[in-house]
């Protein structure tokens, strides 16, 4: 697991032991930054359900303004100070629940969602988003699911903006409409 690019480019990010924390692979963080590479610049960030922290660190060597990492194990949030420090970012590492953080209102450019497979924690976090509304116009949700995970329509303003499948990994892209 490595920082695909940007000023931590290279950079070797410490993994999880076990799998009580599931990284996503290489590929599809690389499939994930070629559809948004021109969407992160200057933006404030949230990786949700952080594990390792890698969506926000790449972020973050991209360019991102700031990122909050979210994590509610004790591992993962020592974790993801471990791979900020190595690729020499910084950013807002905390250890809380996750739906519970969403409904704070802080608003945010992009965010991405990947909680543990096998949960409703996905569908919880995108009806929380919506009803919160703390995306800000023109921004972004990144969701990575098991590849036959059906998710939900969100209301208006959001839309979907692309549905792909790699492998065994899906990939939805929601976006909220500048213009509403």
């Amino acid at each position: 697991m490595r920082v695909i690019t940007g000023t931590a480019r290279g950079r070797r990010l410490r993994e999880p032991e076990g799998m009580a924390i599931r990284p996503t692979t290489d590929s599809v963080k690389e499939a994930i930054f070629n559809t948004i590479q021109f969407d992160i610049e200057g933006r404030r960030v949230l990786d949700l359900f952080a594990g390792t922290g890698q969506l926000g660190i790449e972020a973050l060597s991209r360019g991102a303004r700031e990122c909050v990492f979210v994590d509610e194990s004790t591992a993962a949030v020592k974790l993801i100070r471990e791979n900020l420090e190595t690729c020499r970012l910084d950013g807002t590492v905390l250890q809380t629940d996750a739906i519970g953080y969403l409904n704070q209102g802080q608003i945010f450019d992009l965010i991405f969602l990947d909680p543990p497979y096998d949960t409703m924690l996905v569908e919880k976090a995108l009806q929380t988003v919506a009803k919160s509304d703390i995306l800000t116009k023109g921004g972004i949700i990144v969701c990575e699911t098991r590849r036959e995970k059906a998710l939900p329509d969100m209301p208006a303003p959001y839309v979907l903006r692309r549905e792909k499948c790699y492998g065994k990994i899906k990939l939805t892209l929601y976006e909220r409409q500048p213009d509403a």
